[in-house]
């Protein structure tokens, strides 16, 4: 038996779908891992495991119609070749491309939302067109699933009162998982305090947010770091490099790092100003390593605090809430500690990968 596993980001997919690979691979299925080109080291990588990588043709924000007509046909050559029993396809594009290619070739297809993305955001005439067009991919590519699985019941729900999916074959996670091995419970650094936002230079992330605030608290705190870590983004919603670095009196870019292990052990509270997510597995990491967290009342990210407990949420966009919040752990270092702490016993209540990955091929029915 054949299991394809579809993702938008190659490095992205092969991180977050390790586990899930490794326990499938136990089960003497063979796993297939397809997105587009990866780089040379990745593929040393892949080489010394035991399942293959096939790439296709995935331009991850490309909005042209020849482009997505490209990806569609190279996900039917890539059914056509390794003829797989089952089709697990997360991502935007690959949700919807997979369904179709799958749906035409009448092959199990299981659909991960792992957030909504740029396209159910938003009140201006163009972003209601745009809802509208993709909910139609959605229901044409979702028609034939035999299961949708999401990572809130916001989303579902969304998907549900829209007409999409019936509720009957959505089911609700709690995220992608953490491990909680590798990301292992580190103690508090002996240094000044480091806030730490890990995401892509989108400003639906409440980047500008964070930045607002560190400026805000460095006039008091001059000493306190502020570090921001991510890719830059081709998305509508993509925030200039060159803004990125317009604030570095305050901000510390560091760019995309691939382990960010140590990079959230270095850190004493972890920021995720977000207007919304799926579950956002950062977060979930810097849990897993005892981290506070400091998000959004947002969809995907209140699922990761209760409140005073682990961290604490700020309302959506508010710089000002934010840097009320981040005074108030300068202000009260002795609760980071005891938050951090507090984060870890959730991560492993909640949010461990082995029991979420049970969850997962449980539903698909390996």
């Amino acid at each position: 038996m054949k299991l394809l596993i579809l993702g938008t980001v190659p490095d992205e997919l092969l991180n977050l779908k390790v586990d899930l690979i490794k326990t499938i691979l136990k089960k003497n299925y063979k796993v297939i891992a397809s997105s587009s080109s990866i780089n040379p080291n990745t593929k040393i990588g892949i080489e010394n495991s035991n399942f293959t990588y096939d790439a296709i043709y995935l331009k991850r924000q490309g909005y042209s119609l020849i482009g997505n007509i490209r990806t569609l046909a190279s996900l039917f050559n890539l059914y056509r070749k390794h003829k797989p029993d089952y089709i697990l396809a997360s991502g935007i594009k690959l949700v919807i491309w997979g369904g179709i290619a799958a749906k035409v070739r009448r092959t199990f297809f299981c659909a991960h939302i792992t957030g909504l993305g740029y396209a159910f955001q938003g009140k201006s005439i163009s972003r209601k067109f745009l809802t509208t067009f993709v909910s139609f991919l959605y229901k044409v590519a979702l028609k034939n699933a035999k299961a949708v699985i999401f990572e809130n019941k916001d989303n579902r729900d969304l998907f549900v009162n829209k007409g999409i999916i019936c509720k009957s074959k959505s089911f609700v996670i709690n995220g992608s998982g953490v491990n909680l091995k590798k990301y292992s419970f580190t103690k508090i650094p002996e240094t000044p305090i480091n806030f730490l936002v890990i995401a892509r230079l989108l400003s639906e992330k409440g980047i500008r947010e964070y930045a607002a605030a560190a400026k805000i608290v460095k006039e008091k705190f001059p000493d306190i770091k502020f570090n921001l870590v991510g890719s830059q983004d081709e998305s509508l919603d993509a925030i200039p490099l060159e803004e990125v670095l317009s604030w570095s009196d305050y901000i510390n870019y560091h760019g995309y790092i691939f382990n960010i292990e140590e990079v959230i052990k270095s850190c004493h509270v972890f920021v995720l100003p977000s207007y919304h997510e799926g579950l956002p597995r950062c977060t979930l990491e810097a849990m897993s390593t005892g981290r506070p967290i400091l998000t959004t009342n947002a969809v995907g990210c209140r699922e990761t605090v209760s409140e005073g407990y682990n961290g604490f949420m700020v309302p959506v966009g508010s710089s000002k809430k934010l840097a009320s919040k981040m005074i108030w752990f300068i202000e009260n270092q002795e609760k980071i500690k005891i938050m951090g702490q507090n984060s870890r016993i959730l991560a492993e209540k909640k949010f461990d990968i082995h029991e979420v990955n049970k969850e997962i091929l449980n539903i698909i029915g390996i």
